[in-house]
């Protein structure tokens, strides 16, 4: 669960998510406008279309229709549309008097009852006495008439002729084009999406490939990023071998340096404790105590600055399992009498660092514990719960233990709180040091067994 709230979290910041998002929405518009566009052209033309079919069966009424002698409306209009024989259709046309000497009214066989229309004081006639409006039909339904009055003879007698269209089905036809319209835009719009979002995340895949990549070089496995990759991303791949392969000269570079300066400083060393021996005395002896000591501190500042030399800049892999085991039965032969158990990890566990670094922090730590511990050690390697990439290394003993007011006072370099055992007061200070540099965490607490119980926790590679 959090590591799916860590990527929802993530989301806002990918560069796939941000394309991805972008694309969809502009898809979405375009789509958007589209249907528009077209539901408007659409409308336009179907009312331009059935505003034209009235004015056509307007004509063809006028066409149809006479006056007889004593001014009666005389005449059988065929429109050709069925909808004008058909009972309260919505489709109607009616011929009705407009001046006197006029008399009777003919009306199509659909219209059942008469529908009212507006006055011409409302809506006036143009220039060619027509006119059109809406009304409302017998059903119920909007209806679009065309009205015209017409001279039918010399004696200039005229009749109201009126062709009525149904316009609600108008507008359902137009709804039902722009629902099929809407599904086909959503269908298309859908597919369009995921083909977008197929070709970005596969225009994106070598960004993925120098990410793997980079892990790898992280992780220890690969020394620099192989493959070929697309012209917009090769300087960036060149750029990273290149700072790599820095990197790597520098860390070689500081390593041929501490080594000339070990070489360096060992012959004097070893010439001043000689000769201190040699002189023998109080003074001699003295010589020779600060000279191993001025020994054991540059060895012991060499070490750190190897460990920071090649920190953060070229990660190496240690497994860690068969590395502890090593140690524990080399030094269980050691110590015959003391019981020492290694309680493993199920899985493997590979330790970021290098095998020189995590060798001498064991041995401190098991040294010490070997050293205090009345009659048993235990060891413990496991991954630290709920953290993919750290693991710990516990050491508990049966000895005296350190008080927790001491326990600080132990990692102090040179510090020894029991003169009377062998040593330099060194190898916890050194395994704080060493843990420090790779940025794990030192914890000196009681242990169960009744001694010290130390806990290393360090960074692993997945």
């Amino acid at each position: 669960m959090g590591t799916w709230l860590s990527r929802l979290r993530l989301w806002p910041r990918s560069l796939t998510f941000r394309v991805i998002a972008f694309s969809t929405i502009w898809a979405i518009l375009t789509l958007v406008v589209i249907f528009t566009l077209i539901t408007t052209l659409y409308r336009q033309a179907s009312e331009r279309g059935f505003d034209s079919l009235l004015s056509a069966h307007l004509f063809n009424l006028i066409g149809s229709v006479g006056i007889s002698d004593n001014g009666a409306l005389t005449g059988s209009p065929d429109l050709g549309d069925l909808r004008f024989s058909e009972p309260n259709s919505g489709w109607y046309w009616s011929v009705e008097p407009a001046s006197e000497g006029v008399h009777g009214e003919i009306h199509s066989s659909s219209m059942t009852t008469s529908i009212l229309s507006p006055s011409v004081a409302e809506v006036p006639f143009n220039a060619n006495f027509q006119r059109s409006y809406s009304t409302e039909g017998i059903k119920g339904e909007e209806l679009e008439v065309f009205e015209s009055e017409f001279v039918l003879d010399a004696k200039n007698r005229a009749a109201r002729f009126r062709v009525m269209g149904n316009h609600s089905e108008l507008e359902q036809e137009i709804a039902s084009f722009q629902r099929r319209l809407l599904t086909y835009l959503s269908l298309f719009g859908v597919g369009m999406i995921a083909i977008n979002a197929i070709a970005i995340l596969l225009g994106l895949q070598p960004l993925r490939r120098v990410r793997n990549a980079l892990a790898m070089v992280r992780e220890g496995t690969a020394q620099r990023l192989d493959g070929r990759f697309p012209a917009e991303i090769e300087p960036l791949a060149n750029e990273t071998n290149a700072l790599i392969e820095n990197n790597r000269r520098i860390v070689e570079r500081s390593r041929t340096q501490v080594g000339n300066l070990a070489h360096s400083l060992k012959t004097p060393l070893a010439v001043l404790i000689n000769e201190g021996r040699a002189l023998g005395g109080a003074k001699g002896q003295l010589i020779a105590e600060q000279a191993a000591s001025m020994q054991k501190q540059v060895d012991h500042y060499l070490q750190r600055a190897r460990v920071a030399a090649q920190r953060d800049s070229v990660v190496f892999r240690t497994p860690v399992s068969p590395l502890v085991e090593r140690m524990v039965r080399v030094l269980q032969k050691l110590n015959p009498r003391t019981k020492l158990t290694l309680s493993p990890p199920p899985a493997e566990i590979v330790f970021a660092g290098e095998r020189e670094d995590l060798e001498e922090l064991l041995g401190n730590l098991l040294d010490n514990a070997m050293k205090w511990a009345r009659s048993a050690v235990a060891v413990s390697v496991a991954t630290v719960p709920g953290s993919a990439n750290l693991f710990e290394i516990v050491i508990e003993d049966d000895g005296p233990g350190i008080p927790e007011d001491k326990a600080r006072e132990a990692l102090k370099r040179g510090r020894r709180l029991d003169e009377t055992k062998p040593g330099t007061g060194l190898g916890l200070a050194i395994v704080a040091d060493l843990v420090n540099e790779y940025g794990g965490v030192l914890a000196l607490e009681r242990s169960g067994m009744g001694g010290l119980r130390a806990v290393v926790r360090l960074r692993s590679l997945q």
